[in-house]
């Protein structure tokens, strides 16, 4: 609990652009265009290579990383969120304010300091340490696309915003994403080690989840601020609201053209080879590649 909720460097933690590093604009915008750069640099120096590159443990010791931080965020938010409930309850008696309502509506005046913002802190730079999934697809030799670029980069964009305007819902979206974040890079490093994987795309419905809790919760927001006078870092969240959408549009154009590809290829192996073949669907798109083996269980390699 010190560690993770009490410890004076968290307690005291301010965000500025003279002590934190990375928080100016002109750091976020060079970062990004760093990353698809070097992206789009490596992807065109191997284009001609067709088998992969070997690259041993490091996709699952990458995998193991973003899932012990994962967890760490999510207990680190989780216990200093309950910190500042303890501490401030007796001010939202008199404006007639639950923990839920703070938790999805900062008061207008927030400042990006204190428990909760050091670990959004935290969790903005761990999307730099999420985005070398995207190099390593690459050395993998799988396809690099719009989708993969644009996620990755919105999603730094938008933990830059959540501290920079002392947005309001994000204790509920880190807690969310770090929650999802933890599960689905346990699971990938348990099948990169060799273990058998899912006999669905867990993967998929992960990120379902993940996407449906934010939408939820981007409503309740909305509600919130014109119920109760506004929250704070709205023109952030309004911004955010957008990019969220986009992804999400995204995001279900890929499942719906895959899920129909998959029923399309379905048909056909099981008119040509009979029921009892196995198949072998390989989706084009960034976000996952499902590979169903002649026993039915699928196997899902995401970005």
């Amino acid at each position: 609990m010190y560690y993770l909720s009490e410890h004076p460097s968290i307690v005291n933690f301010r965000w500025n652009h003279t002590q934190s590093w990375g928080s100016t604009w002109s750091f976020l915008f060079t970062s990004i265009s760093a990353y698809i750069l070097l992206s789009l640099l490596l992807n065109l120096l191997l284009f001609n290579r067709r088998r992969p590159v070997p690259l041993g443990p490091i996709p699952a010791i990458h995998s193991l990383s973003m899932a012990l931080i994962s967890a760490t965020i999510f207990t680190g938010i989780l216990f200093s969120a309950a910190a500042e409930i303890r501490d401030t309850r007796w001010f939202w008696r008199r404006n007639k304010t639950t923990a839920f309502q703070w938790l999805l509506c900062f008061p207008l005046g927030t400042r990006p300091s204190g428990r909760v913002f050091f670990w959004s802190y935290i969790f903005y730079l761990t999307r730099f340490l999420h985005t070398l999934r995207t190099f390593i697809a690459i050395l993998r030799r799988r396809k690099l696309s719009f989708f993969r670029l644009f996620n990755h980069s919105i999603l730094i964009i938008m933990s830059f915003l959540w501290l920079e305007f002392s947005q309001s819902f994000q204790i509920l979206a880190i807690l969310f994403t770090t929650s999802i974040y933890s599960i689905v890079y346990g699971y990938r490093f348990w099948t990169a080690i060799g273990l058998r994987s899912a006999c669905f795309p867990f993967v998929i419905n992960c990120q379902m989840v993940l996407l449906g809790c934010n939408l939820i919760c981007h409503i309740g927001v909305l509600l919130l601020h014109l119920m109760k006078g506004g929250c704070n870092g709205i023109g952030a969240w309004g911004f955010n609201s957008v990019l969220n959408f986009a992804i999400l549009f995204l995001f279900l154009n890929f499942y719906v053209k895959s899920h129909l590809r998959k029923k399309t290829k379905t048909s056909r192996s099981s008119s040509e080879y009979g029921d009892d073949e196995g198949l072998n669907l390989k989706s084009d798109s960034s976000t996952a590649i499902m590979d169903l083996n002649p026993i039915g269980c699928t196997k899902i390699k995401g970005i």
